[in-house]
């Protein structure tokens, strides 16, 4: 066997060399290592990205809820408003309504109208076909210039005949005539007097036919009875028209339908049980079906004094104090029948908020709110309330006139939440 070398036993210089090869280097491990880090802040950024399109997707989804609203209306310097003692629904009628038509049977030549002209009482609304007419006054024209022409040689026959009469009577006193000849020129002269009255009076018989003719002819031209507006067309050109009914469908009756706007007016039926809540001159608000948040200041006009036995209701006519174009005949209205208003004191203080419908408020905790619609959104507000008028309460802070506050709120409407109007 070969010999093995003597190894020396390791000194203490090689175990300071073993011990630094096996010392960790902890400098490098804690600097940082970009290519490991950027995975994780771009997960953490695509979450924050996914859950707020989440949440913007959410609130994009939710319902819009379908509301009705009220408008808040301001309270009067003249004091709180009256309470309904009652109420009852009835229609906007017409005081003045006509069919407009000719007065003679005659073929349309000309209709100026349309459903919604505005016209003048006298203005020209049709004509008719005048041809007969007007040779009906040329003929009663000619008669007359006839007559008066007759009356000119008659005036003349007359006139020589009291000479010839005159002329009788000196040569009879003279004896060269007989009082026979004088007779028969005073006869002649009494009957050319009576023959001139005659024709007098026939050239009063032909102006009268010439003022006929010419009443017939001014019947071709139809006019406006009154002003108002036309509510609805009846004719074309070339339809005859006739105030008679004759001629069944191929004859009209009408030009058109002309109402008197300003004499428009409502009238309800309201129980007989009732009736003693009614007074002339009481004050009324009206409230269009078409517009149920405009209140039509009215008044009681009278009562019709008898009861339709068959409803059990009196007949109440109601003036409308202000007139509005958006008020037509037919509209179906809700009348509030009112207290009369109580003196208001020198030193009360003027009302102040506005007034809202109480089924606009709900309470939540110890407070009062409300709802109000702005831009298609429901928009909570704490309100201070005031008194009670009838079905509607005075809130004094937290509503500004004028605005749109939403009445019997479903119970889960939220802030914010988004909202569109019930149709009527």
């Amino acid at each position: 066997m070969a010999a093995q070398p003597n190894t020396p036993p390791p000194g203490d210089g090689d175990k300071g060399a073993l011990l630094g090869q096996l010392r960790i280097d902890r400098s490098e491990r804690e600097q940082p290592e970009p290519s490991r880090r950027w995975p994780w802040l771009a997960a953490i950024a695509l979450v924050l990205v996914l859950i707020g399109a989440g949440f913007w997707f959410f609130k994009s989804r939710q319902p819009t809820v379908v509301v009705h609203t009220a408008m808040a209306q301001p309270m009067t310097s003249g004091g709180p408003p009256s309470a309904s003692v009652l109420d009852a629904t009835g229609y906007v009628t017409a005081r003045r309504e006509a069919t407009v038509s000719a007065q003679i049977t005659g073929t349309l030549i000309e209709v100026l109208i349309e459903e919604g002209d505005h016209v003048k009482v006298g203005q020209v609304l049709a004509r008719l076909d005048d041809t007969q007419q007007k040779a009906a006054l040329a003929q009663a024209d000619a008669q007359l210039q006839s007559a008066r022409a007759l009356l000119v040689q008659y005036q003349s026959q007359f006139a020589q005949s009291q000479r010839d009469l005159k002329r009788a009577e000196d040569l009879v006193q003279r004896k060269l005539v007989s009082e026979q000849a004088v007779e028969q020129a005073r006869t002649l002269v009494e009957t050319e007097s009576a023959q001139l009255e005659s024709q007098r009076r026939q050239i009063e018989l032909a102006a009268a036919n010439v003022r006929s003719a010419q009443v017939q002819l001014d019947y071709c031209t139809i006019h406006a009875p009154f002003t108002g507006v036309v509510i609805a067309k009846a004719a074309q050109v070339g339809e005859i028209v006739s105030p008679f009914s004759a001629g069944g469908g191929f004859t009209r009756t009408g030009i058109g339908t002309l109402v008197d706007m300003d004499s428009l007016e409502v009238e309800v039926d309201v129980n007989e049980a009732y009736i003693n809540r009614v007074q002339p001159r009481q004050p009324v608000d009206s409230v269009l079906n078409a517009y149920p948040d405009w209140k039509i200041p009215s008044h009681v006009i009278a009562i019709i004094p008898t009861a339709d036995r068959s409803k059990a209701t009196v007949k109440v006519r109601i003036g409308i104090d202000s007139k509005d174009d958006r008020i037509v005949p037919d509209m179906g209205v809700r009348v509030s029948f009112l207290e009369e208003k109580k003196p208001v004191e020198a030193n009360a203080r003027p009302p102040v908020g506005v007034l809202v419908p109480s089924s606009a408020l709900r309470r939540d905790g110890d407070r009062d709110v409300l709802f109000v619609m702005k831009d298609h959104k429901a928009k909570r507000r704490v309100v201070t309330l005031g008194g009670v008028f009838g079905s509607s309460r005075q809130v004094e802070s937290g509503v500004s006139p004028g605005e749109s506050v939403i009445v019997d709120a479903p119970a889960e409407l939220q802030d914010d939440a988004t909202v569109d109007v019930a149709s009527p």
